[in-house]
């Protein structure tokens, strides 16, 4: 029940942090138009290079390692001051490098000065640390408030094109407040630090290790924003980051298990537990794909109807990439649990390091033609094969380890619930009129029609969940 709580705890925490920008990107979408929206997704993706360099993979490393020694105060007291001052010296270096950036880039200067601010949130992010020590609902609560704050600040401090800077600031400081209200709750895991005792240095190369993949993720998660930018538009940029924003929220409930799951199986990995580490894999592969599925076939039909009503018909650009990008729902998904359920808590970091790096290619190589010749349609097509490459990459990787018959079980069955969902949905669409109504009235028959197959095939995702909640 723990497991499931915490799952519940982050999937709440992941959607909400993306709640934020979903209430209020209507309400951007009017008032910074495509312009304003593309110069924020623009220089922010840039911005999230110099963050990647200076976090050096701490996010997942550190993660992991709280993990493997949570029970033991002393080592988990050592194991935080030598992560996050090594960290927060990395992170200063990457600060040292964005200003002498500065100094070559004359173009949207003050932007990026605003976006700065959350380089700086980064040197204070100690997340990793209650998500090691399975303590999700101090992250929830305390940015609870934060989001809040920013939510009012927007509808209150941003009115027209003008405040673009003003909107940047907003989200970047609310990132450093949330991170510094976390700091509070440390003090019921770890000590005050014995300094002569701290080695920082040897966190330095497997962090490195795990830092090696997140740029590469990096690179097929804000490369195409960047290569938008540069090649065809700031507004393409836009487009495809208003796309990317809808996608990450419906995935954020599905990869909310990543994130759960890691330092739950490292902790049965570190006492032996194999076999165990291989049920986890099981029923999360089963679990997400019953999620994602729906979801992939459901963002996908209400597309058309949902942008012209959410962002204006100033993005209906929007309506194709997001199409497309929605079968990244199912392949992110299933990536997620092999690559962060089960490669990395089980030290196959070298594994998961080469299968986003053959992503990272895939997308590198995709983009250039793609861009140039499809635009923002361009970007979600490569987007879309890079994902499908990691996905394949992994499921080679482990073919010797799982029982492919046991990891793929009941799959086919929330297909074809999947694919009625989606036929029974188009249907619908065509006889109902362009309103927040009808697209409401469609999302709920899609649920039911989704259920109601599950339980005709008899799907054993249902029953495990039955059992559950009976338990």
């Amino acid at each position: 029940m723990k497991v499931i709580k915490n799952y519940l705890y982050n999937a709440f925490y992941q959607v909400f942090i993306l709640i934020v920008p979903l209430i209020t990107t209507p309400y951007l979408a009017r008032v910074l138009g495509p312009k304003g929206v593309g110069i924020n997704s623009y220089t922010n993706s840039i911005i999230q290079y110099f963050i990647l360099f200076g976090s050096v993979g701490v996010n997942l490393y550190g993660n992991r390692q709280v993990a493997f020694v949570r029970d033991n105060r002393r080592k988990l007291t050592e194991t935080f001051y030598e992560i996050f001052f090594m960290r927060m010296m990395t992170v200063l270096l990457s600060i040292g490098a964005f200003f002498l950036f500065l100094v070559f880039v004359p173009d949207y200067q003050v932007y990026y000065l605003a976006q700065a601010v959350s380089l700086i949130a980064a040197a204070f992010d100690v997340s990793w640390f209650f998500m090691g020590v399975e303590n999700f609902a101090v992250t929830v609560f305390r940015n609870l408030i934060v989001k809040v704050i920013t939510l009012i600040s927007i509808f209150t401090l941003v009115r027209s094109y003008d405040d673009l800077t003003m909107y940047i600031l907003i989200l970047s400081l609310s990132l450093l407040l949330g991170n510094l209200m976390l700091f509070p709750g440390l003090h019921k895991y770890i000590d005050k630090p014995e300094f002569s005792s701290l080695k920082i240095g040897r966190h330095f190369k497997p962090s490195l290790l795990l830092f090696i993949p997140q740029i590469a993720t990096q690179i097929y998660l804000v490369l195409n924003k960047t290569m938008l930018g540069s090649m065809i538009s700031v507004q393409a940029s836009g487009y495809f980051d208003q796309s990317d924003k809808m996608v990450k929220m419906v995935l954020a409930i599905v990869t909310a298990t990543g994130t759960v799951m890691l330092p739950h199986v490292a902790n049965a990995f570190a006492n032996g537990e194999h076999e165990k580490t291989k049920d986890y894999l099981y029923s999360s592969f089963s679990f997400v794909s019953s999620l994602s599925i729906p979801m992939m076939f459901g963002l996908a039909v209400i597309t058309p109807k949902f942008v012209p009503l959410f962002f204006t018909s100033k993005f209906s650009s929007v309506i194709p990439i997001m199409v497309i990008e929605s079968i990244v729902i199912l392949l992110i998904a299933w990536s997620n649990v092999i690559g962060t359920q089960y490669l990395l808590p089980t030290n196959q970091t070298r594994s998961f390091t080469l299968s986003v790096v053959v992503g990272a290619v895939v997308n590198l190589i995709a983009n250039i033609p793609l861009i140039w010749i499809y635009g923002a349609v361009g970007a979600s097509i490569a987007t879309v094969l890079s994902e499908l490459s990691v996905t394949i990459y992994q499921l080679v990787v482990i073919r010797k380890q799982v029982n492919y018959k046991l990891l793929f079980d009941d799959i086919f069955k929330y297909f074809i619930a999947g694919v009625l969902m989606f036929l029974t949905v188009l249907f619908w669409d065509r006889l109902m009129s362009d309103s927040w109504l009808s697209l409401v009235v469609e999302v709920i028959i899609g649920i039911v029609v989704y259920l109601i197959c599950l339980l005709v095939l008899r799907a054993k995702i249902l029953f495990k969940l039955k059992s559950v909640l009976n338990g």
